[in-house]
């Protein structure tokens, strides 16, 4: 995966005065699985479209494969894109779905076959091939709506929040079904979700959006370990990281409430004094009887959820924080505990945001 499969250079959209990508620069490279993630708004399925080019682009290049793609239709691009809605013809079998866009490109009939079959193969839909798009269930419209992308051997595929109309379960099954997919076939991947599970499930490297600006992009491991600000922080994780308002104290310990409790020592460019955020994950902080480095809460709520457990607390100034507890001795609600945590596992932001550690 060194060649570069798609490079955005200073990629900007505007809708009259208003600008909504504002100058994107980014490489994909080739067979890689990016994930393009963000709230609602962001500017995520924006900048698909422009790849696809279904959007026109305001200013900048955008490169497929070496090739400056950024004025060619969508048809000449080598993309395959997958809708939100599977945008499947009713009144047409699974078959002739699949080998629609091949029939109007005028591909040989025995081409076409070969193509539907494999594609067919790899998504295990055989066996619906002579159906209509009313007698599948949402994950079989799904499959075949892939398998539409997949028969034109594209360069790329586009994927516009695909599983966002299945159940849970479903969404589940297909990640892996994706995942597999994107195995055996190689082919670069640019998916879009407003769901950060599915892109710490699915992805090589996620690209986190926000205001249609980059936040950081990076491996998942990267993103949830080592998270550049406060906004990437609070958005990978489920649940997301304990975020917590303190005050810089010098040689490595913080104010939180009313304890003083020991932090990074990194605290370059503070000051005593400065305000900053604390963060720790809920699956870092550890039920305890006492230690020096200790939080103590009240839980407000157990949330049991089988082999694992969080625990919805307050700190004694009033601050939410939620732990993970694996014991399978029960905490009720009201319960004091103490929250113990190794130093090495927490983050400190600066008051614009930026992670200082």
């Amino acid at each position: 995966m060194s060649e570069t499969g798609v490079v955005l250079t200073d990629i900007r959209k505007s809708f009259g005065s208003l600008e909504v990508i504002h100058g994107i620069d980014l490489k994909i490279a080739e067979g890689s699985f990016v994930v393009f993630v963000g709230p609602s708004g962001c500017g995520k399925s924006t900048l698909l479209r422009m790849i696809a080019g279904l959007e026109e682009v305001t200013d900048g290049e955008i490169e497929i494969k070496g090739r400056n793609v950024t004025d060619l239709d969508p048809s000449d691009r080598g993309i395959a894109m997958v809708f939100q809605s599977y945008a499947l013809y009713p009144h047409m079998s699974v078959r002739d779905n699949l080998g629609f866009g091949l029939k109007m490109a005028r591909t040989q009939a025995a081409e076409i076959e070969a193509r539907v079959n494999a594609a067919s193969s790899i998504l295990k839909i055989e066996h619906l091939r002579e159906r209509r798009p009313g007698q599948l269930s949402g994950g079989q419209r799904q499959r075949v709506a892939i398998g539409r992308a997949i028969v034109r051997k594209p360069d790329v595929f586009l994927f516009d929040e695909p599983l966002s109309n299945l159940d849970a379960e479903l969404r589940v099954s297909m990640r892996i079904e994706i995942a597999r997919l994107h195995r055996e076939l190689g082919n670069t991947m640019i998916y879009v979700t407003h769901d950060q599970t599915e892109a710490m499930t699915l992805a090589d490297r996620i690209v986190v959006l926000r205001d249609g600006r980059i936040e950081q992009v990076g491996t998942p491991r990267e993103l949830y370990e080592s998270p550049a600000n406060l906004f990437v922080a609070g958005f990978i994780g489920s649940p997301r990281m304990n975020l917590l308002d303190a005050t810089w104290l010098g040689n490595g310990s913080i104010r939180l409430g009313t304890r003083e409790i020991a932090a990074p020592e990194s605290g370059a460019g503070l000051g005593a004094g400065d305000r900053l955020t604390f963060g720790i994950r809920p699956e870092h902080l550890t039920i305890c009887d006492s230690g020096a480095d200790t939080l103590e809460a009240t839980v407000d709520f157990p949330e049991y959820l089988g082999g694992t457990q969080y625990l919805y607390c307050q700190l004694d100034d009033g601050q939410p924080i939620v732990a993970e507890y694996r014991s399978p001795v029960p905490i009720k609600p009201g319960s004091k505990v103490k929250l113990s945590y190794a130093v090495a596992q927490c983050h400190i932001f600066e008051d614009q945001g930026s992670r200082i550690n």
